[in-house]
């Protein structure tokens, strides 16, 4: 197909798809002939993959061009993968206190987890922690094992749903999807469960 084919089909504009070609997202396409190119399915699902990193998991150009790398890499391990994933997404600048961390490593310690003492995630965790004591609202600082030990069923979920897939194309952009996006998931379904769980809890008034 021609682009303006594959914008149609995507709903990517033509000058977004020659952009992303010149950046090294999009595969470049066949060429078939004097000033002719010719794109295919895999172009439409590439696009489809790039959008979502870029519009919906907030990631830059320049770091959904490593993510998709590291995808297209099949040598890659996938646990690798995941952390080239996990890297990408933004965190806050500057260190956290060492408080802070330590009880980051407590509550992962209380579930057995394993990790890299560069994790990003324990940056992003810790910073929340700092916040909350300096704003002195340590009723949130309680709850960080509820949040963790719901951290760790979707975290497990997450990579057996990957190792299911068995393809490892299929397992790779499960991996790299899951990673980016699934931040804005826990997110939408937390708000959501917010507003049910308040309204459960408001008193219930009764009539004789």
């Amino acid at each position: 197909m021609r682009v303006s084919e594959l914008s149609q089909q995507s709903g990517v504009s033509t000058a977004s798809i020659k952009y992303y070609v010149r950046e090294g997202l999009l595969p470049a396409p066949d060429r078939v002939g004097y000033n002719r190119s010719e794109y295919g399915s895999a172009h439409v699902a590439r696009l489809r993959l790039i959008r979502s990193l870029l519009d919906v998991g907030g990631l830059s150009v320049s770091a959904t061009r490593t993510v998709l790398a590291a995808v297209d890499d099949d040598e890659l391990p996938i646990e690798r993968l995941m952390g080239t994933a996990q890297r990408s997404i933004p965190v806050p600048e500057g260190r956290p206190s060492r408080t802070a961390v330590a009880a980051i490593g407590r509550v992962g310690d209380s579930l057995g987890w394993h990790v890299q003492p560069d994790n990003p995630g324990i940056l992003i965790a810790a910073r929340v922690l700092e916040h909350y004591e300096a704003l002195e609202l340590q009723e949130l600082a309680s709850l960080l094992e509820a949040f963790a030990t719901a951290a760790d069923a979707v975290a497990r979920a997450e990579v057996a749903v990957a190792a299911a897939a068995g393809d490892r194309d299929r397992m790779a952009a499960i991996v790299a999807v899951g990673t980016v996006l699934g931040d804005s998931l826990f997110a939408g379904l937390r708000r959501i469960a917010q507003e049910a769980a308040a309204h459960d809890a408001r008193p219930q008034h009764t009539t004789d």
